[in-house]
């Protein structure tokens, strides 16, 4: 099988989340990812959220498939050495520092444009240089209140929250991803590599753009007629938390299914989607409402929209959430059942698909992990171990010309 960046050389300088999501996706798609660690410690997600005494975290090895690690000491002169080696021999280097980082190491990006023209330069972080919070030192949760999802997500009566999805890192990751392939390729056409920089406020704010849409919307009338406060409630002058409501113009909730007072994931998420409302009414058994006034147009249906809302979830209280979905299925409703994450670890369809795959660790054995999202008609991303700290040491430094005895002699004075 040819994989699309095959001979592909790719350092990897970063740590936690952000970055070696970006890289992982590199290795799946062929690329040789050399992972840069600290000796005798490595990327600090090894040891975070252990659930076996003195071994590879699951955080550490679901964000580090199929990469080679070396452990560098990039302070001491033999380290830089290996350091400058590895770049006039790589295609892209990407890294999550604090600003200045790699500066401070002595390799700006104008040295290393300098010794290998060719280099394409991936730099994530929090904030882009514009911004005044540029030196905040940034995780998950500060790009997502800094890029606007926080102020829009939850219930209109609660503060701000989060999401359990990674807006901030690995979706900053994918973000940059996207960059280094473009460069990638422009690289083809010039012959010159560039610098791509991508912040995490930045990837965060590229998915809350209906928000921004909605923001001018707001500030031009007054109110949002998609969202359930309208016409009922009130609205500031920022755009408000929707609640579980669909951001799109077709309204959409969460509704209970059977179980739900035991269960706290039995629910489904049903969309009343504007040109299917015919079937809609047929499906919750409600053929009166096709025609009637007071629910046969958006606008009409808005006034009391949790009030249809209540009635269909009354509709579905005797079907479970796989039931109702079914069901809903044939009248074209768009609807999903909410899936936890012991479902999702154990559901065939995810198995066979390869978006949750099965992987052998050394030490650790068997473990799950997410595989490559897209799926190609000319390869298939073949999902291996996370490198051991270190495991690749001796091979990259061989494969760079060194001997045995240099090898040794690096590891007397603290290089690796």
């Amino acid at each position: 099988m040819s994989y699309p960046l095959a001979g592909i050389k790719v350092l990897d300088f970063t740590g936690v989340q952000s970055g070696p999501a970006c890289t992982q996706m590199l290795a799946w798609f062929g690329a040789d990812v050399i992972k840069i660690e600290r000796p005798g410690v490595g990327d600090i997600t090894r040891s975070q959220l252990r659930d076996i005494p003195d071994m590879d975290a699951l955080y550490f090895t679901m964000l580090n498939s199929n990469k080679r690690s070396i452990e560098l000491n990039t302070k001491t002169p033999e380290g830089k050495e290996v350091m400058e080696k590895l770049i006039r021999e790589a295609d892209i280097l990407v890294e999550n520092f604090h600003p200045g980082a790699m500066d401070h190491m002595g390799f700006t990006w104008e040295y290393m444009q300098e010794i290998n023209p060719r280099l394409i330069f991936g730099s994530i972080k929090g904030f882009n240089d514009c911004s005044p919070y540029v030196n905040v030192k940034a995780y998950e949760n500060v790009a997502q209140a800094a890029g606007g999802a926080a102020s829009t997500t939850g219930f209109w009566d609660g503060p701000p929250l989060v999401s359990s999805a990674a807006l901030g890192d690995s979706n900053t990751g994918m973000h940059l991803l996207i960059g280094l392939l473009a460069a990638l390729l422009h690289r083809e056409k010039t012959g010159r590599g560039q610098r791509v920089t991508m912040s995490m406020q930045d990837a965060v704010l590229n998915l809350c753009r209906v928000k921004l849409r909605d923001q001018q919307r707001l500030e031009k009338v007054g109110y949002l007629e998609e969202y359930p406060q309208y016409p009922n409630g009130t609205f500031g002058d920022a755009v408000p938390r929707g609640g579980n409501a669909g951001g799109g113009g077709q309204p959409g909730w969460i509704l209970k299914c059977k179980g739900w007072e035991t269960d706290p994931n039995a629910y489904i998420y049903f969309t009343i989607q504007e040109q299917n409302w015919e079937n809609t009414c047929k499906a919750i058994n409600k053929p009166e409402w096709i025609d009637d006034l007071a629910f046969n147009t958006p606008s009409a249906r808005q006034p009391h929209i949790f009030d249809i809302f209540a009635e269909i979830e009354k509709f579905l209280s005797n079907m479970d959430k796989h039931e109702a979905v079914a069901y809903l299925g044939k009248y074209g409703v768009p609807c999903a059942p909410v899936l936890s994450m012991k479902e999702i670890a154990r559901d065939s369809s995810l198995r066979e698909s390869g978006s949750v795959v099965e992987v052998e660790q050394p030490l650790r054995g068997k473990y799950l992990t997410v595989g490559c999202p897209m799926k190609f008609s000319s390869f298939t991303p073949d999902i291996k171990s996370a490198p051991l700290l270190g495991q690749h040491t001796n091979d990259i430094l061989k494969e760079l010309g060194y001997t045995e005895e240099q090898i040794n002699d690096m590891r007397t004075h603290h290089a690796i």
